[in-house]
């Protein structure tokens, strides 16, 4: 195999990835992990150096997927990080070795998450819920553990509708669920004692990026006194904020929005940004299996993680 060439399963799951078959910080990092260690096991790669080179083209073709997902460059980092060795049976053993141990790692972090953020719940409390984030029902399924009767309100989320994941999530963990449109939110917010919602990328100055509508649900529950949890694995911490760098929000496609039909004979931009930007004043705590931290002070727990210049081994 050539150096820069990809073996079929990585861009299988680099297509997956990208069209949103495989969704969640959690379930893109495994999946990443997964087809880094299938590159590394299928390869025909000559010498350690070689394989090292097929391992970050692999790296590149699923970095180019989804732009604003950081728990895909920290696996990349993570696995291309403890891709060593003289010859190539030890690249490829180090790889798989990096690999286990990373799915591990993710697995455990959920559930101490779930307990930690569980914390901030109260039996009786009703949560509002935007969007389809595992971290965050990962806290909610904690507090049922831990015996609180917990009710859910669950957006829909358009215009991909991910709420409609959670909400079928909670119905069949038997929480009373009432599932609203998005223009809703500011109201039923009168019901809520609590928001709930994930992450896809937090950075260095406690700026939360998550789906669309998170940023108004935010500022409408500050208005309500409504205090606002983020969930968030410390995958989903961006390194590269350190330095001052920004986030590549992605849009995506039109037809998400409106259909072929309903664009007929109309002439208009259509604007589908997947992501919005949440300042850190309107988040009242970040919750990761490490703690919990006010948003301005995450960035002690970013530079203890990464240091203060991760780099992109995917580049080198």
């Amino acid at each position: 195999m050539a150096t820069g060439e990809v073996r079929q399963s990585v861009t299988e799951t680099a297509t997956a990835i990208a069209d949103m078959e495989i969704r969640g910080a959690a379930a893109i990092a495994e999946a990443t992990a997964t087809a880094l260690r299938e590159q590394a096991v299928q390869s025909e790669a000559a010498d350690a150096d070689r394989l090292r080179a097929e391992l970050r083209a692999a790296a590149r073709h699923l970095y180019d997927t989804r732009p604003t997902a950081v728990s895909l460059p920290n696996t990349l980092r993570y696995v291309l990080g403890r891709a060593s060795g003289e010859d190539v049976d030890a690249v490829r053993e180090s790889v798989v070795a990096a690999v286990a141990e990373f799915c591990d790692r993710l697995d455990r972090a959920q559930t101490d998450l779930g307990t930690i953020g569980a914390s901030r719940l109260q039996d009786g409390d009703t949560v509002l819920m935007h969007c389809h984030s595992t971290d965050a029902l990962a806290c909610l399924e904690a507090a049922l553990d831990q015996g609180k009767d917990i009710a859910a309100i669950v957006k829909e989320t358009r215009p991909r509708r991910q709420g409609v994941l959670t909400a079928h999530h909670l119905d069949d963990l038997g929480v009373d669920v009432r599932f609203v449109v998005d223009s809703a939110a500011h109201r039923m917010l009168a019901e809520a004692d609590h928001v709930l919602v994930g992450a896809d990328t937090i950075t260095a100055t406690g700026t939360v990026i998550n789906k669309i509508g998170t940023a108004g649900l935010a500022v409408s529950a500050r208005e309500r006194d409504v205090p606002v949890t983020v969930a968030a694995q410390t995958l989903k911490l961006d390194p590269e904020t350190l330095s001052g760098g920004g986030v590549d929000i992605e849009h995506r496609a039109d037809a998400e929005v409106l259909d072929a039909e309903a664009r007929t004979d109309l002439d208009v931009d259509i604007v589908n940004p997947a992501f919005d930007e949440t300042p850190p004043r309107y988040v009242d705590a970040i919750v990761t299996e490490r703690g919990q931290f006010p948003p301005e002070s995450i960035v002690t727990l970013m530079r203890d993680l990464y240091g203060s210049e991760p780099g992109r081994p995917w580049e080198e």
